[in-house]
């Protein structure tokens, strides 16, 4: 069909919608602009479905004349009052009468009586409706508006390219042509389309020409798939790319839910602290993916994966929330309906698809603000149930919001899931059996370890009860226990997972990922359920992108020895010392700090109105609060403090550190700022302080902010438009940390944006971001190369299967004898080690021995075994393994690792070395931007021994992560993060581990590292208390493995290797 103007077009859409799509064509001279309300059709809709309550207000009010006016009147008060979502959700009350005005569609259908009532909503699509009550106003009728029960909820500006008029002209004729004090703008409908044949924008609110339109099209290659900006071709002749929106989304079972469900209203402090009311509409990938993901689950059941591959600038937070709530009252799909193989297996229509909905953060921050986002979509108070510190334990609220009828909603960080494995035991306590749907923000690999397991042993079908003490009841074999133990890994039919993240790992997309149909059997592709890519989120203007004014630096330096003799030194290690020796010396450290400064004040300073910030990426807390004290200095040495007096300079490190010989911390050397207002304070501009504007001084104002491991990942501060990295980036670190700059606000463009790198290469940083750009796969894994990693662990002369099954049966009853108390746990976990002994004994003769031969055999199985822990840990929640001997080496193996003793080196001692010369060269500036390129593969798990193409975690989650596994405690890695990083910071802690090997590393290490607990006691009573307990084997664990961690995290930062 050709279209030549805008009424075809217009003519094309009405159609559609009245044929098809169960709306009615409504008359524009029945609408009365007056009251906002097309009277008719709101009498019409009462009549039908409120006939008794509305003769009641006729008797109250004294005729029915007097009703009409009246009740329009009441109407209008509440809308402005209210607003027109919460009006339409929960009706208005007059004269002691509850008049509904709309019927949205029950969950489940109770009676024909409750679906008459939803069918009895009259939908109405009008042309050419007036629109103002001013009669001077130019182009007073909008091209569409659709009205519910008489009352209008949404416009459209519809415009045709081939008149030369495209979506532009419609925003342009809100901006210019619409007041937003007309009745029907201010307080009546919550979106304004602009519509063309191939793009389509919304706003929610008309404010001239501020007027913010964010585009509500499917993305280049379709809704949920790879792509940018903007919708696919038409599929079909006659067709239009944007019908969706007609078709999908306007369709009258669509739009009421839309209505009911998606559309919601906010209120905040404005200025002066009046309250401003405002709407949020979802964007068309976070309505449909909802959708998808609820149809899905409808028709198939609790039991599924599910990964959303979201972008920053996905609004990821309100999909979360309207997801929750949907989950929560959401029923199984008609008989007809269901998927074949889920009736099969017993799946029933009509019952409710989740008893719970979990929604589970791995950070306690992260947990605080989606638990405010999910609540503020709250229709239904109660329904959300946040597990808190600010309620006591969290284990017994867990367990009991778990077990109430109430609450269909839950919000809890990972880590509280082993604290309520232990406290159900312990209490004898058993979870009612239920369905969960088990929201994951965040998935990453920490959602496949040990803690996640335990969520599964928590809430699946098998494991739940508390121990059955029955007489008579039959004996289970260590082999029943370990296949049970394995079960508990895998995936469970009561459990569904749905996974957010924008940059998944291989391990996360073969966990929750959805296999590919056009994938063969023989090589699987495991891909995200739905895409919102960072292309799309780049075009559509919902972030930046931080790699398109890259500049890289190169430092130059001369050493000077001053040796009295040469001194003889490896060549590797003694480079890495040397430069190392460069880069940290007060000369180079001023030449950075002077460098930023400089561009800062050049580029950064007049950005965003005088608001533009920066951040410096430092690769220690010694580096970070060096930097910070140049630049501070070099502020003041060149006067710039007096001429600019915004250019404050903020520090962000955990802990603290003693520069010579002075102990110094974030806040002290923030003026005591305390860490937790930071954010606030450095987030303050004087630019936007009405105390300012009105002549006052203000607040202190803090422009550039220097971080050490602080603020690089979920920090999201517009205003920050420039980063200086003085730090080795990579992989996803790269991604996240760059990805602070992203962030879009007022004022903010492209071209404030800069990242001057004086570290890595330009090519590496670009190659970080491309499999995160459009959309990502990865290969199903082999499960027989689980069997081929446990043949290379045991064809070394070190494992004993007697010595094994010794170890199995003990860690079994050792467990069960616990029931759930943590200090009978610890004092029999610490005495499973001595079935080990045997097995570290053997390594140790292999390691120590004089034959080469024999020291590689050992390491071989050190890394075999290393190999076999990691895969078994992934494979296992994927692949049904029903293999005890499988599950007793893994459980054999991660403990086993943990007494592995390394071989001793030597230490390496440059002498007196120091910078006679130092320059600092700009290398090139770089466009990094990628362009589409399909989705790219991550590779997973190979078939070599080693972990290498299985990143890992860092070392103080490491550290953490085997401790608890090595003395069944639940320490999270807050708990030991200040003392751990406080030791390791300490200069003389620092000089040891880059001379010596690690065991006299430890002499040095483990004084200051106990010094530190001491510190600390007061604020980690529970660690404190068990460090320094009479049988000290936890004090001594601990201390190796803060000690081995400590030791590389040093040795890395410098780029060494480890002795």
């Amino acid at each position: 069909m050709s279209i030549y103007d805008e009424n075809t077009f217009r003519e094309a859409i009405v159609t559609s919608m009245v044929e098809d799509g169960g709306w009615r064509e409504g008359n524009p001279h029945e609408y009365n602009t007056q009251l906002g309300l097309d009277m008719g059709e709101l009498l019409e809709f009462l009549g039908r479905t409120q006939q008794q309550e509305w003769e009641e207000l006729v008797a109250a009010y004294g005729g029915q004349g007097e009703a009409q006016r009246g009740f329009s009147r009441r109407l209008g008060q509440e809308l402005a009052s209210k607003g027109l979502i919460t009006v339409l959700r929960k009706g208005v009350k007059d004269q002691g009468t509850l008049i509904r005005l709309a019927y949205f569609k029950p969950n489940l259908v109770g009676s024909e009586e409750v679906m008459e009532r939803y069918r009895a909503n009259r939908l109405t699509v009008v042309r050419e409706l007036l629109c103002t009550t001013k009669p001077t106003a130019s182009r007073p009728r909008l091209d569409l508006t659709l009205l519910l029960n008489g009352i209008p909820v949404a416009t459209a500006e519809l415009k045709n390219p081939l008149t030369r008029q495209d979506v532009e002209r419609a925003k342009k004729q809100y901006r210019e042509d619409r007041d937003p004090t007309e009745l029907i703008f201010k307080h009546r409908v919550i979106a304004n389309f602009a519509v063309d044949p191939n793009l389509v924008f919304v706003t929610t609110q008309l404010r001239g020409a501020k007027t913010v339109f964010l585009p509500f099209n499917t993305g280049s290659e379709g809704p949920g798939e790879k792509g940018g900006k903007g919708n696919p071709p038409a599929s079909e002749p006659g067709k239009h790319a944007t019908a969706y929106l007609w078709e999908r989304v306007w369709q009258r079972d669509a739009w009421l839910d839309l209505l009911e469900r998606f559309v919601h209203t906010a209120e905040r402090k404005g200025p002066g602290g009046k309250a401003v009311r405002s709407t949020i509409f979802p964007r068309y990938h976070q309505w449909d993916v909802v959708k998808k993901l609820t149809a899905h689950a409808a028709t198939h059941g609790a039991g599924h994966n599910y990964l959303v591959m979201a972008s920053a600038g996905s609004g990821k937070s309100n999909t979360i929330g309207w997801l929750a709530h949907r989950l929560s009252d959401l029923h199984t799909a008609q008989l007809e309906q269901l998927d074949p193989e889920a009736r099969a297996a017993g799946l029933k229509p009509g019952i409710p698809v989740f008893d719970k909905i979990i929604i589970i953060t791995d950070r306690r921050n992260l947990d605080s603000q989606l638990r405010d986002t999910v609540g503020g979509f709250e229709q239904v108070q109660g329904l959300l149930v946040p597990i808190d510190d600010k309620h006591g334990a969290k284990s017994p609220q867990l367990a009991k919001a778990l077990n109430s009828a109430s609450g269909k909603i839950i919000t809890v960080t990972l880590h509280t899931f082993p604290a309520l494995l232990d406290y159900l035991r312990r209490e004898q306590i058993a979870l009612a059996e239920g369905r969960y749907a088990i929201i994951v923000d965040e998935a990453h690999s920490s959602q496949s370890g040990d803690a996640a397991a335990d969520v599964k042993t928590a809430l699946r079908d098998l494991g739940l009860d508390a121990d059955d003490d029955d007489i008579g009841a039959t004996e289970i074999t260590v082999d029943d226990r370990l296949r049970a133990k394995a079960a508990a890994r895998g995936r469970a039919d009561n459990i569904s997972y749905f996974a957010f993240t924008a940059t998944p790992k291989a391990k996360t997309l073969e966990n929750f990922g959805t296999p590919d149909p056009d994938s063969t059997p023989e090589k699987r592709k495991y891909r995200a359920f739905h895409t919102y890519s960072m292309r799309q989120a780049i075009e559509e203007g919902f972030i930046l992108d931080p790699l398109r004014n890259y500049v890289t630096f190169k430092a130059y330096y001369r050493l000077v020895n001053n040796n009295a003799d040469d001194v003889e030194v490896p060549e590797g290690k003694g480079s890495n010392l040397l430069g190392q020796t460069a880069t940290m010396h007060s000369s180079s450290v001023a030449a950075h700090a002077r460098e930023i400064v400089e561009h800062f004040v050049a580029h950064t300073h007049g950005r965003i109105g005088g608001r533009a910030k920066a951040m410096v990426v430092t690769g220690s807390r010694r580096s970070a609060v060096d930097m910070c004290r140049a630049i501070r200095q070099y502020i003041a040495e060149t006067g710039y403090g007096k001429r600019f007096p915004d250019l404050g300079v903020l520090v962000a490190f955990s802990g603290s550190i003693e520069i010579d010989g002075v102990e110094t911390s974030e806040v002290k050397e923030n003026g005591g700022l305390k860490e937790s207002a930071l954010p606030k304070a450095f987030a303050y501009t004087r630019a936007d302080d009405r105390a300012t504007r009105s002549g006052g001084n203000g607040q202190p104002e803090y422009r550039i902010l220097v971080v050490a491991e602080k603020y690089q990942t979920g920090f999201d501060e517009p205003l920050l438009t420039s980063m200086y990295v003085n730090k080795t980036l990579d992989g996803i670190a790269a991604v996240q940390t760059l990805s602070r700059l992203n962030r879009t606000r007022d004022g903010k463009t492209q071209g404030d944006l800069v990242v001057l790198d004086f570290v890595n290469d330009a090519e590496k940083i670009r190659e970080a971001f491309v499999p995160y750009y459009e959309d990502a796969f990865t290969l199903a894994t082999d499960p027989n190369l689980l069997y081929t990693a446990q043949d290379r662990v045991r064809s070394a002369p070190i494992l004993v299967d007697q010595e094994m099954q010794e170890f199995a049966a003990a860690y079994l009853d050792a467990e069960q004898a616990a029931a759930g108390s943590p200090a009978k746990w610890a004092q029999l976990h610490a005495e499973l080690y001595r079935h080990l002994e045997p097995a570290v004994q053997r390594f140790r003769e292999l390691l120590e021995s004089d034959d080469e031969h024999e020291a590689e055999v050992a390491e071989t199985f050190r890394g075999a075994l290393t190999d076999y822990v990691r895969k078994y840990a992934f494979l296992a929640q994927i692949v049904p393994y029903q293999d005890p001997d499988l599950e007793q080496l893994y459980l054999y193996g991660r403990h086993l690792l943990n007494r592995l003793p390394r071989r001793a080196d030597g230490g390496v001692d440059l002498g007196d070395i120091d910078l006679s010369h130092l320059r600092l060269d700009k290398t090139g500036e770089y466009n990094l931007s990628l362009s589409p390129d399909g989705a790219q593969e991550l590779p997973g798990f190979s078939d070599d021994a080693g972990a290498a193409k299985d990143p890992e975690k860092s070392l103080l989650s490491a550290l953490v992560d085997r401790f608890n596994e090595q003395h069944g405690t639940n320490f999270a890695e807050g708990d030991v993060a200040a003392q751990f990083y406080e030791a390791v910071d300490e200069p003389a802690v620092e000089d040891a581990a880059l001379s010596n090997n690690k065991e006299d590393f430890g002499i040095v290490f483990d004084k200051v590292f106990k010094d530190k607990i001491v510190k600390h006691f007061n604020t980690q009573t529970d660690l404190g208390k068990r460090y320094f307990h009479p049988d000290q084997q936890f004090r001594k664990d601990l201390d190796r493995q803060a000690r081995t961690a400590a030791y590389r995290l040093i040795r890395r930062r410098h780029g060494l290797p480890e002795l």
